[in-house]
C-alpha cells in the first residue's frame, strides 16, 4: 500500500522538491483564495489579450493601453507593460525594409516645398509618397501609396509586376478619385525616377498640384512614408509567404483599406485612425464655424 502511494504521488513529490516546498504548504496554496489585486490582474490580462489578437499581434502596451481606454477603462500603461512583459506578449517586429526607387540623375527635381513640416490644420493640402516591393512566389511585386500627411491616411495606391511610373500614375488617379482635392495640393516624394518621369509631370500639372521632392541625401525629407512602410513590413509582409502576387494585393488591401486606416491607433494623432482623426476633427470645425 505504501509503495502504491508513493508512486501515485510520485510527480507531486519531485515537484515540491525541484520547489523546495513541502507538501503541506503546496495544498495551502491550491487552497489559497486569490488578492483583490490578482483577481484585476487576470481580467486585465484578458482584456489587453482581446486587443492584441484583435490587432492581429500587432499592438505594443501603448497602442493597447489606449485601446483599453477608448472603452471607458481606466488602465495604467505601465501595469499592461508589466503584464505583457509577465506573460510574453510581444507586438510583431522585424528588420527593416531597403528602398526602392532609383533616381535619374539627368532628370530635372523639383523643390523641396515640404521640408520636413510634416504637420498641418487642413487635409489634401499636402500629400506624400513612396514606393516599395514584396517577394511572393511569382516574383516581385511593387507598391506605390500616397499619403495625406493631415491625416497620415492612405488616399491613394497601387501595385504592380513592374516598377515603372504607370504604378505611381495610377496611385494618384485613385487618389484623386477618392479626395477631390483643390488646386495647389504639394505633391511631395524622393528623386526616383517614376516621380520624375514626363508622364507623371504631366499628370500632375493636369490635376494643378505641385511637385516637390526631398533633399538629395536628406532621409528626413520623405520619412513619414517610409515610416508608413517600415510598419507595415514589420507588421504585415515579413511575417507571410506569399504564394502569388494576387494573394498578396489581397493581403495588402486589407491591411491599409480595413486595417490601417480605419482600426489602427496612431499616437501622432492622439491614438485615433486616419478615418477617426479626419471625422473628428471634421465635426469640430462644423461646431466652430456654427
Amino acid at each position: 500500500m505504501f509503495i502504491k502511494e508513493n508512486r501515485r504521488n510520485y510527480p507531486l513529490e519531485l515537484m515540491c522538491r525541484v520547489l523546495r516546498v513541502s507538501r503541506s504548504g503546496y495544498y495551502n496554496w491550491l487552497k489559497r483564495k486569490l488578492s483583490s489585486r490578482e483577481i484585476e490582474d487576470r481580467k486585465l490580462l484578458e482584456i489587453i489579450r482581446f486587443h492584441y489578437n484583435r490587432s492581429d499581434g500587432r499592438y505594443g502596451s501603448p497602442r493597447i493601453t489606449a485601446s483599453i481606454r477608448r472603452n471607458g477603462i481606466i488602465v495604467n500603461r505601465k501595469k499592461v507593460a508589466r503584464l505583457m512583459r509577465l506573460h510574453n506578449i510581444r507586438a510583431k517586429m522585424k528588420k527593416r525594409y531597403k528602398s526602392t526607387t532609383r533616381q535619374n540623375r539627368k532628370a530635372e527635381v523639383s523643390e523641396n516645398l515640404v521640408k520636413g513640416n510634416f504637420r498641418l490644420e487642413e487635409k489634401d493640402k499636402v500629400w506624400t509618397s513612396d514606393i516599395t516591393y514584396l517577394w511572393t512566389s511569382e516574383g516581385w511585386l511593387y507598391l506605390a501609396v500616397i499619403m495625406d500627411i493631415y491625416s497620415r491616411k492612405i488616399v491613394g495606391w497601387s501595385v504592380s509586376q513592374r516598377l515603372s511610373a504607370e504604378i505611381i500614375n495610377r496611385a494618384l488617379r485613385i487618389a484623386v478619385i477618392h479626395r477631390n482635392p483643390p488646386a495647389g495640393l504639394i505633391f511631395h516624394s524622393d528623386r526616383g525616377s517614376q516621380y520624375t518621369s514626363k508622364s507623371f509631370r504631366e499628370q500632375l500639372k493636369s490635376y494643378q498640384m505641385k511637385q516637390s521632392m526631398s533633399s538629395s541625401g536628406n532621409c528626413y525629407d520623405n520619412a513619414i512614408t517610409e515610416s508608413f512602410f517600415h510598419t507595415l513590413k514589420t507588421e504585415l509582409v515579413n511575417f507571410e509567404k506569399y504564394e502569388t502576387r494576387d494573394e498578396a494585393r489581397q493581403s495588402i488591401f486589407r491591411y491599409i483599406e480595413i486595417f490601417y486606416n480605419r482600426q489602427r491607433l496612431h499616437s501622432a494623432l492622439g491614438y485615433l485612425s486616419p478615418v477617426e482623426f479626419e471625422e473628428k476633427n471634421k465635426e469640430e470645425i462644423k461646431e466652430r464655424v456654427a
